[in-house]
């Protein structure tokens, strides 16, 4: 067995190929989350139907995981990845054609499985090319180009749909799609790494890995809730504990902690990798929670502020884009929960690389990067399930437990992972992992 990456040629045009392709697939997946209602009312589903729409990429990706993680590790990750992106070309066009709703679900289950394929195997590429020392940072740039594509293709996706219908938008999911396969089969050398037997079993009790599980499985609760309670929140209904905004104010609300991630994440993972990768997963994920613990309090913040008078005395402070006289017409809570949004961008981009770059070491030390990516994965399913059901529960008694329960999540996730880091492996362990 070869488990240990050989040396690259050209690392950065190998990287910049793979981070094409984290685009490409973060564009494709944002551009069905923002025509999802369209093809909910064209089809007119409703009941089951209507959860199959959303459902079935997420159970396709939970199948898809272990098998394609195995062939990433047993056989070349570029043919297995190559393989991926080119479905993706495939159900990009299929979801221009399909004309019934099981036709739709069938589709949206072949785009989790290039999903998963272009997002595990990508970053396990990026995690096995990029230096140990630079690793995080590698991850955290593959990550920012990600979600650059999804504020893109959540705002192109829309505009191109009313102006010129399903065609016109998957002929750009199409084409960048392709444009990945070129890169890969142009940029990206092919992976001599081969890994026999099943190394699932082998990282699976791996000490670290089950270190990080025991903040990773709480943490996803956190995040899949807050992510999805946020917009709930500004935009639902004042009578259901909303704030009642339109498509607008919500929209910038999800911008902010998208773009703030974004532009955060390469640094973050660079200073990670210096200042300890562990340190950066507890602190990031611990803030992560007591930010999104204040999400309720937007309105309170907002009157103890005074923020639509203060506004419209500095007007200049708005951002070029947003008037500030628009920004206080939204009233006081809007600001600060654009802000807390920015900032639970900002916390997670300081806990993501980190997290990856320490999955990515041992998958490259024990044998099975992609296995190790494709653990990481599996141990975020129970959350991504059972936390928005949960918080939908909560939510019929009070929309602000759901920020409560997904903060406390973040918080014991974070502390119990500094209780095992310290008991098993040292106090030293928070800055030299």
């Amino acid at each position: 067995m070869d488990a240990r990456p050989q040396c690259v040629a050209n690392p950065n045009r190998q990287l910049y190929a793979l981070y094409l392709t984290r685009f490409a697939a973060g564009f494709g997946l944002m551009t069905l989350v923002t025509l999802l209602p369209v093809y909910i009312n064209q089809f007119e589903a409703s009941g089951l139907v209507l959860g199959l729409f959303v459902s079935a990429v997420t159970i396709a990706k939970t199948g898809a995981i272990v098998p394609l993680a195995w062939a990433g590790d047993r056989y070349d990750k570029r043919q297995v990845l190559l393989v991926g992106i080119g479905l993706g070309v495939v159900v990009y066009a299929a979801f221009a054609l399909v004309a019934s709703s099981l036709g739709f679900i069938g589709v949206r289950a072949l785009q989790g499985v290039t999903l998963v394929a272009t997002g595990l195997l990508s970053t396990a590429l990026v995690g096995q090319l990029a230096p140990v020392d630079e690793r995080a940072n590698a991850i955290g740039k593959a990550n920012a180009w990600r979600l650059a594509a999804g504020i893109v293709g959540a705002l192109a996706a829309g505009q191109l749909y009313e102006y010129a219908g399903f065609s016109a938008v998957y002929t750009v999911v199409v084409t960048l799609m392709f444009a990945a396969v070129c890169a890969v089969t142009l940029f990206v050398d092919r992976d001599p790494t081969r890994v026999s037997g099943f190394p699932f079993s082998d990282l699976a009790l791996n000490r670290r890995i089950l270190t990080l599980t025991t903040f990773r499985a709480q943490y996803a609760f956190s995040v899949e809730v807050v992510r999805a309670w946020v917009p709930i929140y500004a935009g639902a209904a004042a009578a259901t504990g909303g704030l009642a905004y339109g498509a607008v104010a919500v929209s910038l609300v999800v911008t902010a902690e998208r773009a703030a991630n974004m532009v955060v994440q390469p640094y973050a993972g660079r200073l990670s990798d210096r200042f300890g990768r562990a340190l950066f997963v507890f602190a990031g994920g611990g803030a992560y929670g007591v930010i999104a613990f204040l999400v309720p309090f937007s309105p309170r913040i907002g009157d103890a502020l005074a923020l639509p008078a203060a506004l419209s005395a500095v007007d200049a402070a708005g951002p070029a884009f947003v008037p500030a006289e628009t920004i206080a017409a939204f009233g006081p809570a809007f600001l600060p929960l654009l802000v807390l949004s920015g900032l639970l961008g900002v916390t997670d981009a300081f806990r993501e690389p980190a997290s990856m770059a320490l999955f990515a070491d041992e998958g490259t030390s024990d044998g099975g990067v992609a296995s190790s990516f494709g653990i990481r994965e599996l141990v975020w399913r129970p959350g991504s399930v059972l936390g928005p059901m949960i918080a939908g529960v909560l939510t019929d008694y009070n929309m602000a437990y759901a920020f409560y329960f997904g903060g406390a999540f973040a918080i014991t996730g974070a502390f119990a992972f500094l209780v095992v880091l310290w008991r098993s492996h040292g106090r030293s362990a928070l800055s030299t992992w």
